[in-house]
């Protein structure tokens, strides 16, 4: 199982005031720190930060004499600390000494446990993407499903942290998901077995002359793995493709910057992503120094609703410098950068510090990416809530300043043809046989469209 984290970037107490009591006992636990930090930033609210901070050390004092069991001192802070950073957003976590040491486990891409990236919303846990061949993908889990249960227990009031523990295990042990899907009326129940989870970042094949790639997530290799996968496929095609299918449905981010190079892949200047953070000297700016490894080739970018963080990025960008026409349906709109911020031998942060922008200075946080040419998986597919970053409980909204969509409105009569959703007659989707991947068939349809009228014009 693998917490939602985006794009990680990788990335401190001070006592001695003479203060009342309950401060005091902030002080020993970090509150000291913030108050003056609150203090600098905004003059003039040192007496109302004390007061809040006094406040705390009251109803500290309170649960640790008088709640009906005892509760260790080191348990009510860490419980403080988690609630008052995961109130920021859906991303933002504290972490004891023991997730941070598994939060950097899982950023390595190998780990125990069902392979699903998943969200809190309202106090359930969302599927955001289910990981290619892995116990929750062969189980058939998609994005947008609802955990209810694990084991038979509620997931209600525990939190993102305790209910992925609880889907961890031993490898060939089993657990039982309670899953609430938007389109099947009743609760369904299915048997898991965990597993040593090793994330197969690129899938790809031929399609007549069209090469197709999935990625999985940007790991480390990414960039290397497509590239190893062009060339293969490339000579296949006698070095003659007639274009790519860049598959990155369901792909749920990971390191920006492979988002970055596997983008120089395709563009060769300009403005790639940008980050805007809180203080403008934390703000950054990517530009593209590659070459075009396709020679110009046609590229249709895969999407949908799993697709978050990092391929949106790419798919951002190679929207808005039209080297690609975007199909499928929208993106999930995970546009901010988590920073991993180590405290000590205390555990650490996860932390949302920026917003991500397209070149075109889109905001991807909450609206996501848009498709150029809207293509739905199955018949009668609707937008349900909540399966997207803007319908999760205290998700960032998208900056007001942000342009409209950059998609391609004026398209060729043959992609404009191009069907939004399968028709009644449609095979069942079964992901180990493309002939009933609508979507897929789409966009070899539109790479077919893209091509020259004759062999001599290309």
């Amino acid at each position: 199982m693998r917490l939602r984290a985006g794009v990680l970037l990788g990335a401190g107490i001070a006592v001695g005031l003479a203060l009342p009591p309950a401060a005091h006992l902030l002080a020993t636990a970090g509150g000291l720190h913030i108050a003056r930090a609150l203090a600098d930033d905004r003059p003039g609210t040192d007496a109302a930060t004390f007061h809040m901070l006094d406040l705390f050390g009251t109803v500290f004092e309170r649960v640790r004499t008088d709640y009906v069991h005892p509760v260790a001192s080191d348990d009510l802070v860490h419980n403080a600390l988690n609630g008052m950073v995961s109130g920021l957003d859906p991303h933002s976590a504290y972490l004891t000494p023991k997730q941070f040491n598994e939060r950097q486990t899982q950023i390595s891409g190998h780990f125990g446990g069902l392979g699903l990236e998943v969200q809190q919303t309202d106090g359930l846990i969302t599927v955001i993407s289910p990981i290619d061949e892995t116990p929750a993908a062969r189980a058939g889990m998609k994005p947008g499903d609802l955990i209810l249960g694990i084991d038979g227990k509620s997931v209600e009031g525990m939190t993102l942290n305790e209910a992925v523990e609880r889907m961890r295990g031993p490898p060939d042990s089993t657990v039982s998901l309670t899953v609430k899907r938007s389109t099947v009326p009743a609760p369904l129940e299915l048997k898991l077995t965990r597993e040593v989870i090793h994330v197969p970042v690129v899938k790809s094949a031929m399609y007549g002359r069209t090469v197709y790639i999935r990625l999985a997530e940007f790991d480390a290799q990414a960039e290397a793995e497509l590239h190893a996968a062009w060339s293969k496929l490339q000579g296949q095609a006698g070095g003659h493709p007639d274009g790519l299918v860049l598959d990155l449905r369901n792909d749920p981010g990971g390191l920006l910057d492979q988002a970055i190079n596997i983008c120089d892949d395709f563009i060769s200047s300009g403005e790639v992503v940008s980050t805007r953070a809180r203080h403008e000297t934390d703000s950054q700016r990517w530009y593209a120094k590659g070459s075009d490894m396709t020679g110009g080739l046609p590229v249709v970018v895969l999407v949908n609703g799993g697709t978050a963080s990092a391929s949106e990025i790419v798919a951002g960008a190679l929207q808005d410098h039209r080297r690609a026409l975007v199909v499928g349906t929208r993106s999930f709109g995970k546009g901010s950068v988590q920073t991993l911020m180590p405290i000590g031998d205390d555990g650490g942060l996860v932390l949302t510090t920026a917003l991500y922008y397209t070149p075109s200075g889109r905001s991807i946080q909450a609206s996501g990416i848009l498709p150029d040419i809207p293509v739905k998986e199955e018949h009668g597919e609707q937008d349900m809530l909540p399966d997207r970053e803007g319908d999760l409980i205290h998700a960032l909204k998208q900056p007001t300043n942000t342009p409209p969509a950059a998609t391609h409105t004026e398209l060729p009569a043959a992609m404009s043809a191009i069907p939004n959703e399968p028709p009644t007659s449609w095979p069942k989707f079964d992901r180990t046989k493309p002939a009933t991947d609508f979507q897929l068939q789409q966009a070899l349809k539109v790479v077919a469209a893209m091509q020259p009228t004759t062999d001599a014009a290309r």
